[in-house]
């Protein structure tokens, strides 16, 4: 006869089990709202959550709290447009074809109008939502056109390259300047009893580093450089708005019919930071001020951020060792609202704690930032990569970059690295001579998802 602390461990288990399945597979009877916060140009380390000594995110830890959190979310490309353009997609760059800032070193025009025109072909999370009458709301970053192109019902980014239009123009006054026009938004939906969407992206923390005083100064008395100081704060300032937008949600009556998603579209480091993924020797004329094993890179502070998904009395607060990706986002958000999801979506639901455990690898690239070759955009192919719990292997390629900022990817000429992710985040110890069977099983993996240049 079994126990009585038995019985109740299978009791538990079994319930747990149950609301894992609600979660992840039943039709809501009421739409639920749905954020989408976004970070920007941001290390994966760089919250409390995420066990930061320094920094503080106290807005942020608390979502977490109240989140099924990934610490090891990736992102398919360690660039901002490619990066949003695959959680808009549920795409692969390769697939959606975004896979630069700009078609060519000289951002022509009509090549970036055609690039755009091209991509909105796609099905895309804001069409989806807004076709099941979603209101939505576009804020922050946003390259592919205004917020009219993308689909939205209301927005910020005009897009016009006339008026300066280009990665998010007004949109970007968001959290720098205040958070009325997406509040505003929020609590007219809320009038009107309409289920809403926002895009919240803001600038932030990304440069210009010019955070609020009171912040800097906190950072400044911690003995820091003064980039690392301005960088922390910002990463603080970042966090103060996240805090008014989920506030106002809470205070619209709302949260608990709302889904709050968390994602960094890529990574960051300041340049002169001291720590480990820094290069030993920066190349010649590098120019910026973050590390190259960071922003634009295959390396962890490049592709890997924390991903949260939050629904109160939904969603089941923990932490999981499972991978995810940015790209698990719209099958994620289109299952929670009951829409069914459009074929050749890349990624899994993450609320489905199966097919988490099914998908044992995520995959992605880094293409030269400013030189898009419209119609092949694997011609501009720098790196593939794939990471599953234990391994790491990226691949380097030598695509076309006629621009300056070659610079971002010249300096690397080893053509295979091979990590032991799980112990050596850091990257520092290329197994790959040791391990040639693991490096051809991964190559292989990779081959299946990203193909190689022609």
């Amino acid at each position: 006869m079994q126990s009585i602390p038995s019985i109740v461990a299978v009791l538990a288990a079994f319930l747990y089990t149950s609301f894992s399945n609600i979660s992840a597979n039943a039709k809501p009877s009421d739409q639920p709202n749905v954020v989408l916060v976004l970070s920007d140009d941001q290390g994966w380390t760089d919250y409390g959550f995420m066990g930061h000594e320094i920094i503080q995110t106290p807005n942020l830890d608390r979502l977490a709290r109240e989140s099924l959190v990934f610490p090891r979310g990736y992102v398919p490309a360690s660039l901002c447009r490619p990066s949003l353009a695959s959680i808009v997609t549920g795409l692969y760059p390769h697939q959606h074809g975004i896979v630069g800032n700009d078609p060519d070193g000289n951002r022509t025009r009509e090549l970036n109008n055609q690039a755009i025109e091209e991509f909105h072909q796609h099905p895309s999370l804001v069409r989806l939502l807004v076709n099941q009458g979603y209101r939505a709301f576009q804020s922050g970053k946003w390259w592919e056109g205004s917020w009219k192109d993308g689909g939205f019902t209301a927005g910020m980014t005009h897009g016009d390259p006339d008026r300066g239009g280009r990665h998010g123009d007004a949109g970007l006054q968001i959290g720098r300047e205040g958070m009325e026009p997406v509040k505003d938004f929020i609590s007219s939906a809320v009038a009107n009893e309409q289920p809403f969407f926002v895009w919240y992206a803001p600038f932030l923390p990304h440069e210009p580093h010019n955070p609020p005083k009171e912040i800097l100064t906190k950072y400044k008395q911690k003995g820091l450089t003064t980039g690392v100081a301005r960088y922390y704060a910002m990463c603080e300032w970042f966090d103060s708005t996240c805090g008014e937008l989920i506030d106002h949600v809470d205070d619209a009556g709302v949260r608990d019919n709302t889904l709050v998603l968390y994602v960094c579209d890529n990574g960051w480091s300041p340049l002169d930071h001291a720590s480990k993924h820094c290069v030993e020797n920066l190349p010649d004329g590098w120019w910026k001020r973050f590390s190259p094993r960071s922003k634009g890179s295959p390396f962890e502070f490049g592709i890997r951020t924390p991903i949260m998904v939050s629904w109160t009395g939904r969603i089941r607060s923990e932490s999981s060792k499972d991978l995810a990706s940015s790209i698990d986002l719209m099958p994620t958000v289109l299952k929670a609202c009951g829409i069914d999801l459009p074929p050749n979506l890349q990624g899994v639901n993450l609320l489905d704690e199966q097919a988490r455990r099914n998908r044992d690898a995520v995959f992605g690239g880094a293409w030269s930032v400013h030189n898009m070759v419209l119609g092949d955009p694997q011609a501009t192919l720098q790196y593939r990569w794939c990471v599953t719990p234990q391994w790491k292997l990226i691949e380097r390629h030598q695509g076309l970059d006629e621009t300056r900022y070659r610079v971002v990817h010249a300096w690397d000429d080893v053509p295979t690295r091979l990590y032991r992710i799980d112990d050596d985040e850091s990257e520092r110890n290329n197994l790959a001579d040791e391990q040639p069977a693991t490096v051809q099983r991964l190559a292989n993996r990779l081959d299946s998802v990203i193909p190689v240049p022609k």
